[in-house]
């Protein structure tokens, strides 16, 4: 009974210690994390080796995963790019098994652990920020440590009673046939996916795993057997947390499940030839670190063989999984809500796009008449609600003051397009006579003050289609789209600046009769439109650019 409590009890520090200890890496990681991933994920090669890094750094795959969902549905990464993350994410997780083999299971440090316990707590209790965090993380990582030592001590007991014959002999352990020896290797398999799929955590079962091969509880042979049913065990909390969740959730999901399964055949075809190998070093190498090794080939080897064939990985999945959301229904899926990040840069690039397509419309309005900019500024105001409700159910407030000052300069650009179409909600679309030289005038500032809205909203939503080049995430401007966002400026104030003048020219024209008072009230009213419509354009612009704030002309 003494050796189940202990084992038991083990195993419950082990992973409290783990999710105290990632709670606190990630949020000293903070931000940083997603600006990380999305930088990093340039190419999936490159994902895949951020995303081992990362997920080593934060020790959780878990974390990394749903960073990638919200940074896919948000458009900053594709589909492929994001696969690459979660399969660098399957390596570095294997970090942990190492920290067991080679520390955990062969000092009993349970008298280092306690102070260790006390100094975080106090750190977490009386710090703040990130003085916190990191008294969380150093709590953790030695609750990790004083189960480790309690999980030996109980398999110390359990191997008083169980020893590795009482288990299946599997493939590759001498005198196994192949068909006793294939059973075997299953019968364990299928024992390894139960404790995963029980504990929810294969980290923990490997360590309890690695710790029952130190107490003789298990042979190798049986221990990489359990490791390959604990890798496909963890896809099992993959596959629960997607039910319900966006079409991009489902469809990593699917690609984590169908990357544990293609991972494992290869590991059952490569077992006999593996556990030859591991024989063979065993009498250079210990055990536990022969098991450590073998977790991480294990998924190395898995991505080395799907890394190549990401594209094609990709389409089968998407086949298999098709998509009936709108581009909008995905950018704006609740998941992107966890990071303030991702949901500013999401809702920035929506409101681009918005910006581009309504100053395109209007500015065809001007020169042709062919438009209609108010159709265009319904479809945008509807886009526009869904966005509000969108940043009202945000989860957390940005971290830091520049995270802060975006997400400011986010809700200003959402407010001038929001009054912009407003304006165009107003009635007919303004149009002046082009022999009137004052209203020709505004006429061409207005859509001198489109055309360069228009290019800035274009120049952000090109952004994510250059991700594969540049960091998805960031706002930054170069010298041409500034001198654009000065074009736009400059019309928008020339056009304030006229509207005063054609005001007083327009009114002294109706006493000479040269213009009854209807149509000179007309012509007013229509350049006051025209202006407000130049002013939430540039402004909207500006702020889309991080620049709104600037009191002068924009340098």
């Amino acid at each position: 009974m003494s050796t189940a409590v202990a084992i038991l009890g083990g195993v419950g520090l082990f992973l409290l210690g783990m999710a105290v200890m990632t709670d606190g890496l990630k949020t000293m990681a903070g931000s940083a994390l997603r600006i990380a991933l999305g930088t990093a994920a340039a190419t999936p090669l490159s994902g895949a080796f951020w995303g081992a890094i990362v997920t080593l750094l934060v020790q959780s795959s878990s974390a990394v995963t749903m960073t990638t969902i919200g940074l896919v549905n948000a458009g900053l990464l594709t589909f492929p790019q994001g696969l690459g993350l979660v399969f660098g994410a399957n390596v570095g997780t294997t970090g942990t098994g190492w920290l067991v083999a080679l520390i955990g299971v062969r000092v009993s440090l349970s008298t280092y652990a306690l102070p260790m316990i006390f100094i975080g707590a106090l750190a977490k209790l009386l710090g703040g920020g990130r003085i916190a965090a990191a008294g969380s993380a150093l709590a953790g990582f030695a609750l990790v440590l004083y189960g480790l030592t309690t999980l030996q001590q109980g398999m110390g007991g359990l191997a008083e009673s169980l020893h590795p014959s009482d288990l299946p002999a599997v493939l590759g352990a001498p005198g196994v046939g192949w068909v006793a020896g294939f059973v075997g290797l299953m019968a364990l398999i299928v024992i390894g996916l139960a404790m995963t799929a029980v504990m929810q955590s294969s980290t923990a079962a490997i360590a309890v795993t690695i710790s029952a091969f130190y107490a003789g509880a298990v042979g190798l042979e049986q221990g990489a057997a359990l490791i390959i049913g604990q890798n496909i065990g963890t896809a099992t909390s993959s596959a629960l947390a997607a039910i319900g969740a966006s079409t991009t959730a489902k469809r990593l999901a699917l690609a984590y499940i169908l990357f544990k399964i293609i991972a494992a055949l290869i590991a059952i075809i490569a077992f006999p030839f593996t556990a030859a190998l591991m024989n063979g070093f065993s009498a250079s190498v210990d055990g536990m670190t022969l098991l450590a090794a073998y977790h991480t080939a294990y998924n190395v080897v898995g991505v080395a063989v799907l890394l190549p064939a990401t594209q094609w990985f990709t389409s089968v999945v998407e086949r298999l999984l098709p998509s009936k959301q709108t581009g909008l229904q995905r950018a704006l899926d609740p998941s992107a809500l966890a990071s303030p990040v991702i949901a500013v840069e999401t809702v920035r690039r929506i409101l681009a796009d918005i910006l581009e397509k309504i100053a395109a419309s209007i500015s065809a309005a001007l020169s042709s008449g062919r438009a209609d900019p108010a159709a265009q500024g319904a479809a945008a105001a509807v886009t526009l609600g869904e966005v509000r409700d969108f940043l009202s159910e945000l989860k957390e407030p940005p971290e830091t003051e520049a995270e802060r000052l975006r997400m400011t300069s986010m809700l200003h650009a959402l407010d001038h397009a929001s009054r912009l179409v407003e304006v165009l909600a107003e009635g007919e679309f303004p149009r002046l006579p082009t022999e009137a030289p004052l209203d020709r005038r505004a006429a061409e500032l207005c859509a001198g003050a489109m055309r360069a809205a228009q290019a800035v909203g274009r120049s952000i939503a090109a952004e994510s289609a250059l991700s594969a080049q540049a960091a998805p995430i960031g706002w930054n401007v170069s010298s041409e789209i500034v001198a654009t966002l000065c074009d736009a400026e400059g019309a928008a104030r020339e056009l304030s600046d006229l509207k005063r003048d054609h005001r007083a020219t327009t009114l002294a024209s109706v006493a000479p009769r040269k213009l009854v008072a209807a149509d000179a009230f007309a012509r007013i009213d229509a350049v006051r439109r025209l202006d407000r419509i130049a002013h939430h354009a540039w402004r909207s612009a500006a702020h889309l650019l991080g620049r709104g704030e600037q009191p002068g002309p924009v340098e």
